[in-house]
């Protein structure tokens, strides 16, 4: 399915790395080395306030981090993050969005341009029937705003695809991964289902923020299980969605992302257990003496767990 699904893309992706060797034993007397991996799990983490806006007043020992449960120790703690950023713009060309691209195409450029430093980089993909990656990773503006004035219309809606291959070609990108899916919620067309683009989109640790565009007065032709699912699939990765039907509502959906991402935290631990399921559930919360401190309803977003199996 994988191999496949990569062949819809335009370029191919890079090659896996290949496996360390194991080391050798030095001698017959000496005791075997035991190596164990264990990654750091990043959790990057939105606080807003009761208005929505991002919260930036707290400090590392007002979280507490589990794993399933079990408490974990915060290894790493950062205010407003300055990590890389990748992002995946993902626009829907099909049928059903064929009126309002134009408007979504300007937005897009607006943001690109608000949200990119030189460490940062944009790849475009459209999809309708197939999915397409038209601008690979870049950090020039222009580049992304060229490609987004060549997107081409199609019949069908190919959205699980899209998540799925966007995850794909931010597997092995380095910093946080964020996929931006401008569409109307529908899926007609694709070849992955709803659990295996969230489970790409997880092993990738890709957050996603969907754009979901609705016309002004709701008709039969509303996809609203595409909706629900576009809502479900934001919020287990970390990300958040946006309802927008004018200019200014899509121009307000994207300051509110690049917003988000610049103010968000980063936690991380080492996981203090070895063995367990392959999917690691996260929990992450305030402690009471932080929510007194605070004295408000604080909302934290982050991704709901990661795959035990990708730890290398």
């Amino acid at each position: 399915m994988k191999r496949f699904l990569a062949s819809l893309l335009l370029s191919a992706l890079p090659m896996a790395a290949q496996s360390a060797q194991p080391t050798p034993l030095q001698s017959a007397a000496q005791a075997p080395t035991i190596e164990v991996n264990v990654r750091l799990v990043n959790v990057l983490t939105s606080v807003e306030d009761r208005a929505g806006a991002p919260y930036g007043g707290l400090q590392k020992e007002d979280f507490r981090l589990m794993e399933d449960g079990e408490a974990q120790k915060i290894a790493i703690f950062e205010k407003q993050s300055e990590l890389p950023l990748s992002i995946v713009l993902a626009m829907d060309t099909s049928m059903s969005t064929r009126k309002d691209l134009p408007l979504e195409v300007a937005s897009a450029r607006r943001f690109t341009r608000a949200i990119l430093r030189p460490v940062d980089a944009v790849a475009v993909f459209q999809f309708s029937t197939y999915v397409s990656q038209v601008q690979e990773f870049t950090s020039d503006a222009h580049s992304v705003e060229q490609a987004l004035s060549h997107l081409k219309s199609g019949a069908a809606t190919a959205l699980y695809d899209a998540i799925y291959l966007g995850a794909e070609a931010l597997e092995k990108r380095r910093g946080r991964k964020v996929i931006v899916l401008i569409t109307d919620g529908g899926d007609t067309s694709s070849k992955t289902n709803y659990a295996e683009a969230l489970r790409a989109s997880q092993i990738a640790e890709a957050m996603i923020f969907s754009i979901i565009m609705v016309p002004i007065q709701a008709d039969a032709g509303r996809d609203t299980g595409g909706e629900h699912a576009l809502m479900q699939l934001s919020e287990d990765t970390g990300g958040r969605y946006f309802y927008a039907s004018s200019t200014t509502q899509l121009d307000e959906a994207f300051r509110r992302i690049s917003d988000e991402l610049r103010t968000q935290y980063l936690l991380a631990y080492y996981p203090n257990r070895k063995l367990g399921s392959e999917f690691r559930r996260i929990q992450l919360e305030l402690t009471p003496a932080a929510r007194l401190r605070v004295g408000q309803s604080l909302r934290l977003r982050y991704r709901t767990g990661y795959y035990n199996s990708k730890i290398e």
